[in-house]
């Protein structure tokens, strides 16, 4: 990377966190942003804020349109994962012969130690830290790094990385987009349902993308597998790692699987009893027991005793934002499912629930069809209660499927306001939007973080989960 000249394209998180990976190596980096919001001053001020050294004279910030200089002078290029791979200025760049980087790609060339990558549509986040904490219990906290799209860069971290470490990556299809060389010891593909049809614009695409995260792995290494999505199970043939399967559906000869409540190892020959999905993991949903027996057959993948494994299971609480229980108000429970940012994550959100429900949803539209998640309310939705701009089209949907009893609210907090006002004693409001956030929130922490802050803000005293 010394005395070479890169573009960095976006000035969030991931996109500081690749200059500054750069400018340590000794490169010249161009930080650019193409926002109409975005200003220099500001781009600079966001790098100083998080630099443990002085702005550098080798680092320059761009926004609106590049100068042809900077262009011309460019030797490769590191786009943040939101930055579409078909704007003209990446055709561009190519065009230049520029090489054209992820950062996470750019965080591999500089990993030393042992790399786990979780992808899927769904579930990544809360298999990802539930690995991450499996592997902290057996290798030692300060020996494993949890990064990619759960939220810390992965460029943040991978300075650190040595021999005997180990790093757990979820890792989203827009990051897919741009590997190279990027090859885990052990990847996961949990799920592929559609999902972000508006930027991968086909669904062959967009599971191109997923399966991209096997891509480069070999014999010697290992893809965790979901038995039961028709996508990952027809990737086995293809994958060039050794694959292991999980199921919550099907009795499997080799691989992880549920039977009735409990969790089974079958392997070579020999099924193996590891732990009962209601008494000895805190998670709810079928969702969770999917997420659990990936986590498992990663960790076992990488080397952690099956005992300290399964005691990390017991005490693992909850990602924040995925089926989050909030607080009991007035005898009704709250839910916090804002990471639900698609139909079939909603679903999940939907079958964990054992009340009747008061569900809020709706959000920015992502071109997705929402017939199969209103089909699985099963009558446990009591008041749907809409926002954002996908409502009309929800609740048209929802009507055709018989549902009356909804609700269109003009903003988040008067949609909180509606349901907290519909729901009675017994029963259970959710967040789980099924919609990306954007247009309304920056991301889907913000919305979830808003609605556990109007939830604390009631009247009665929160009470405990039951």
């Amino acid at each position: 990377m010394k005395g070479q000249r890169y573009l960095v394209v976006g000035s969030g998180v991931s996109g500081l966190a690749a200059a500054r990976l750069l400018l340590r190596r000794g490169a010249e980096v161009f930080l650019y942003d193409g926002s109409d919001k975005a200003t220099a001053e500001g781009i600079q001020a966001k790098f100083a804020s998080g630099g443990s050294f002085a702005f550098p004279p080798r680092l320059t910030c761009h926004v609106g349109e590049l100068s042809e200089e900077i262009l011309r002078r460019t030797q490769k290029a590191v786009l943040s994962p939101g930055v579409p791979t078909d704007l003209p200025l990446v055709a561009r760049l190519k065009t230049q012969g520029v090489e054209i980087l992820g950062e996470i790609e750019l965080g591999f060339l500089e990993e030393k130690g042992r790399l786990v990558a979780v992808t899927g549509t769904n579930g990544k986040t809360t298999t990802t830290a539930l690995v991450g904490a499996i592997l902290k219990a057996g290798y030692g906290e300060e020996r494993v790094f949890v990064v990619g799209n759960i939220g810390t860069p992965y460029t943040a971290k991978v300075g650190g990385t040595a021999a005997d470490t180990a790093t757990v990556a979820e890792i989203s299809s827009f990051q897919l987009e741009t590997v190279r060389t990027f090859r885990p010891k052990v990847s996961a593909i949990l799920n592929i349902t559609p999902d972000h049809l508006n930027r991968h614009h086909t669904m062959e695409a967009y599971v191109a993308a997923k399966e991209a995260v096997a891509g480069n792995q070999t014999a010697d290494d290992l893809c965790v597998l979901n038995y039961d999505d028709r996508y990952t199970r027809n990737f086995a043939a293809r994958c060039p790692a050794r694959v292991v399967f999980f199921s919550s559906r099907t009795r499997l000869e080799e691989g992880y699987y549920l039977e009735g409540e409990d969790v089974l190892r079958s392997a070579d020959g020999v099924v193996t009893r590891l732990l009962d999905s209601r008494r000895d993991m805190k998670l709810v949903g079928r969702c969770n027991v999917e997420n659990v027996m990936a986590a498992i057959a990663i960790a076992e993948g990488m080397g952690v005793p099956m005992d300290v494994i399964l005691k990390a299971v017991a005490s693992f609480q909850a990602v924040e934002h995925r089926i989050e229980f909030v607080a009991s108000k007035d005898g009704v429970d709250y839910y916090n499912d804002s990471k639900a940012t698609n139909p079939d994550a909603a679903i999940q959100g939907i079958r964990a629930m054992s009340k009747p429900t008061v569900l809020i949803a709706g959000g920015y539209d992502k071109q997705s069809d929402y017939r199969e998640w209103i089909g699985s309310f099963d009558g446990k939705v009591k008041w749907l209660v809409l926002i954002g701009q996908t409502r009309e089209k929800i609740a048209r949907c929802a009507a055709e499927a018989g549902l009356t009893n909804i609700r269109l609210a003009d903003s988040f907090e008067e949609s909180f306001a509606l349901a907290a006002g519909l729901a009675r004693v017994g029963e259970a409001v959710l967040l789980s939007p099924a919609c990306a956030s954007w247009g309304m929130f920056e991301n889907y922490e913000a919305r979830g973080n808003q609605f556990k802050a109007y939830v604390h803000a009631l009247g009665a005293a929160a009470g405990t989960r039951r």
